[in-house]
């Protein structure tokens, strides 16, 4: 099934693309944004896309079910062995200010685990691909995972650092978190890493990305990511290159606690 697919999945992943593409920086006509809830914005924008999606990639695999950040959530899809998992526009505050770091992040999970991952970022020109057991390509270049094996230097994404994380050299932070992930996949970044609660549709499509690399990617204590799960969501997640991975883990509990202390 995923490989007769993954055509489809990727002409479909780029229609949408080109369609937001063509509102990004008001193109046409004004985008209308509003707040989901506090600080989450949404725009007419991601609601067209999810609604193209849904329609397209339901007819590519009608039995998946559907898991998308602008769709309401149905526990039907738990009962399906494949799903659809979907962020129309990953880094919308990046599309709504007319910045390049957006991308639509389409994945279909089978068993719990991504086995197509589509990630198209038409504004930068970037079209990351990758099937289960396949390996990964941007723009038709095969990937290679950063393979650091020293963590203090590591090259993350980010657009300032705390105090406990300056021995960290900052690189470029597209908004998409999605996008960050895919920066580790290409050797443009060693780690990423988040402590905080995070939605499947975030991730799914980059961490098959990024493993099929060669990149690591698990939850904030460093745990596989499991996916179509009742709540849809992990504690934090890292994608780093496997020689620091501990090292990324252990640096995330020392901020952790440091949190807890200054709260």
């Amino acid at each position: 099934m995923p490989g007769r697919n993954l055509e489809a999945v990727i002409a479909a992943t780029r229609e949408v693309g080109d369609m937001a593409m063509a509102r990004w920086r008001g193109e046409g006509k004004a985008v209308s944004v509003w707040n989901k809830s506090h600080d989450n914005p949404v725009s007419d924008v991601d609601l067209a896309v999810d609604a193209r999606l849904k329609a397209v990639l339901g007819a590519i695999e009608p039995r998946a079910g559907w898991l998308s950040e602008e769709t309401a959530d149905n526990e039907d899809r738990l009962a399906c062995r494949a799903m659809w998992c979907v962020d129309p526009i990953d880094g919308t505050r990046d599309f709504i200010r007319g910045r390049p770091g957006w991308c639509v992040s389409v994945a279909l999970v089978v068993d719990g685990a991504p086995e197509l991952g589509v990630l198209y970022a038409p504004a930068l020109d970037e079209l990351w691909v990758a099937q289960k057991g396949h390996g990964a390509t941007l723009n038709g270049e095969a990937l290679r995972a950063s393979r650091r094996m020293i963590f203090d230097g590591s090259r993350v994404p980010a657009d300032s650092l705390p105090k406990i994380d300056r021995d960290l050299i900052m690189v470029t932070k597209p908004n998409s978190i999605a996008l960050r992930m895919a920066l580790v996949a290409d050797d443009r970044a060693d780690l990423v890493a988040t402590l905080r609660w995070g939605f499947e549709w975030d991730v799914a499509a980059a961490a098959l990305i990024a493993t099929e690399a060669g990149a690591i990617v698990t939850d904030a204590f460093g745990k596989p990511l499991a996916f179509n799960t009742p709540r849809a969501q992990a504690f934090g997640v890292i994608a780093c290159a496997p020689g620091i991975h501990r090292a990324v883990v252990s640096r995330l509990h020392d901020r952790a606690v440091a949190l807890t202390s200054s709260s």
